[in-house]
């Protein structure tokens, strides 16, 4: 019997699972944004001094991962899994950022959702007893992403407006059994949506549905409201999938409200970085959940928070073949320690 089941598409975690450290890092653009100061650690040479982008986003995903680990006062010997994925194909980037660690690992893809998918997978172990510790993280380079599905960048493309900047960077945290630390309660795993966008260069539009179909069912299975939580925050919608995915829960009888942001739109300034309609990239939902608002509820500045990273699940094969992009979602509610509710 699935007991902690509720509803269709959430699970409840009998103790809560704690996120015991969150780690970022990210490039020079990124530094430059609102959000510059919170990060760890900027990387002002995109190629990481190494020989190609590709290399260098796996040392990003090395440097960064050992450094959550670090900051949780833990080494790579207690992670008992690691769960993590990037953009490029099979997921390379990560495979050669984490292979020296030698922790058994699960490589997942949810395109920018993965950090959402790997959180919930990796609370769901532990809070399964299947493990003490769980390392995961998401990473994403602006170039290397560029060159993969869209235009290598030495053509000089002019970008469309609905066009997002992928993220340089690697966002990663240390799950664990206990601690005061931010508490994952529930996990909301989206279903696939397809609602006929073929334009790869407007992501917000294909993922906004997937984002919608997870804060529908969320609410469905919960009884909640937007009103129950203090932040609400989607992957890589960027400007205009933004208000697309208020547009379409007011349509369903949902008022988002204030509460309610998207971290593609937090972490660039679109008017004075050209980033068009903000950020995207696996990096985009995994740098600025770890750098701005875990902090934020280790202080409790946010007592309750429901996180959505939104992935567009093309390829450089779909779009040539002209298929439609279709979108995925995967909420993660995480509740500051300092909640009363969560004293123990």
């Amino acid at each position: 019997m699935a007991y902690k089941k509720i509803g269709k598409q959430t699970v409840g975690l009998s103790e809560g699972v704690r996120i015991v450290s969150a780690a970022s890092t990210v490039g020079k653009k990124e530094g430059e944004g609102p959000l510059g100061k919170h990060f760890d650690c900027v990387v002002e040479d995109g190629m990481f001094g190494e020989a190609s982008w590709e290399l260098a986003e796996s040392k990003f995903v090395q440097e960064n991962m050992a450094l959550a680990v670090q900051k949780a006062g833990l080494s790579m010997e207690d992670m008992d899994y690691i769960f993590a994925g990037d953009l490029l194909n099979q997921c390379t980037a990560t495979t050669f950022g984490v292979m020296d660690f030698q922790v058994p690992h699960f490589g997942i893809f949810g395109a920018c959702s993965t950090m959402g998918e790997g959180m919930g997978l990796g609370a769901m172990l532990v809070d399964g007893g299947f493990a003490n510790y769980i390392l995961v993280g998401a990473s994403s380079h602006f170039c290397g992403a560029e060159k993969q599905f869209r235009f290598p960048l030495l053509l000089g493309d002019q970008r469309t407006p609905t066009t997002t900047w992928t993220v340089t960077g690697d966002g990663a945290v240390v799950l664990g059994k206990t601690g005061d630390y931010p508490i994952i309660t529930e996990v909301t795993t989206g279903k696939i949506t397809d609602m006929g966008i073929t334009d790869a260069n407007n992501m917000g539009a294909a993922m906004a549905p997937a984002a919608a179909n997870v804060l529908l069912a969320h609410f469905r299975d919960t009884g909640r409201t937007p009103a129950d939580y203090d932040v609400i925050a989607t992957g890589d919608l960027g400007i205009v999938g933004k208000k697309l995915l208020v547009d379409l829960m007011k349509q369903e009888g949902y008022t988002l409200g204030n509460a309610y942001t998207d971290c593609g739109v937090e972490i660039f300034d679109a008017h004075t970085q050209d980033t068009h309609c903000g950020g995207s990239g696996c990096a985009c939902s995994a740098t600025t959940f770890c750098a701005y608002f875990y902090p934020q509820l280790a202080r409790g500045d946010i007592g309750r928070m429901l996180f959505i990273p939104t992935g567009a699940l093309l390829s450089p094969t779909s779009s040539g073949q002209k298929q439609n992009i279709p979108s995925i979602a995967h909420g993660v509610v995480i509740e500051s320690h300092l909640r009363k509710e969560n004293l123990r």
